[in-house]
């Protein structure tokens, strides 16, 4: 079943289908750690409804911002949002398969790559490999290895990466970022409250970067059940 959502910036809505995958926290937390400069070209691998290039039109000056999604459906939801919102001419949606980004933009073609990738390998737990929300949770169609490769392929030296994912996945991501020469440069660790272990990270990477990396404080989601911490609130509009 479709429902309207009110984005809460920039007058922003999109149209979500109960039965494929919503979106959640971690894509508003991706668009808010994403560092996009003034006209640079954007591709989001993977962009299911389009949430992402929805939020970084409004919280960036991103020139192009380019969302690829394998599962038409979402695809042609995703560029009915792309129309709603009269982004037309700033975002474009293509229905392909992201591991086939370097083929159909070119190499060197992006200055920032984003993905919010499937979390979890096709063993954990899966269900059904042909629903719409199996295929966005789980490895079913492309692998962490085959998000890095293409976003290495079509980034510009010296561009990019930016992705959310699980902690319990850190040394198997960094060792396949550094093989495809993305070396991570920003991490931030995500809690929902101060007291528990993280269960979300945010990377920040560099095609070609030197070896170093910044740990940044925290990121903390819930002040107490119901009340959103301060940050979450003034940065990330919730």
């Amino acid at each position: 079943m479709e429902k309207l959502v009110d984005l809460q910036r920039n007058g922003l809505k999109m149209v979500e289908d109960s039965d494929k995958f919503r979106f959640g926290m971690d894509a508003v937390f991706l668009s808010g750690w994403a560092e996009v400069k003034k006209g640079e070209r954007v591709l989001d691998m993977g962009t299911g409804t389009g949430i992402l290039p929805l939020l970084l039109s409004a919280k960036t000056e991103a020139g192009q911002i380019v969302g690829i999604e394998v599962q038409q459906e979402c695809a042609e939801l995703a560029a009915r949002n792309v129309t709603l919102n009269g982004l037309s001419d700033r975002i474009t949606v293509v229905h392909g398969d992201l591991k086939d980004s370097v083929n159909l933009f070119g190499k060197a073609s992006f200055d920032v790559v984003v993905s919010n990738p499937p979390y979890m390998t096709g063993g954990h737990g899966l269900i059904n490999p042909q629903n719409a929300k199996a295929i966005a949770r789980h490895e079913v169609l492309c692998t962490f290895a085959d998000v890095a490769e293409q976003a290495a392929a079509v980034l510009k030296p010296g561009g990019r990466f930016y992705l959310v994912h699980r902690p319990f996945r850190l040394p198997e991501i960094i060792t396949t970022l550094v093989k495809f020469g993305l070396e991570p440069k920003r991490l931030r660790m995500v809690h929902s409250y101060v007291d528990k272990e993280p269960n979300m990270m945010l990377l920040g990477c560099v095609k070609g970067g030197r070896p170093r990396i910044q740990v940044e404080k925290p990121l903390i989601v819930w002040e107490k059940p119901g009340k959103y911490t301060e940050e979450v609130i003034n940065t990330y509009g919730f």
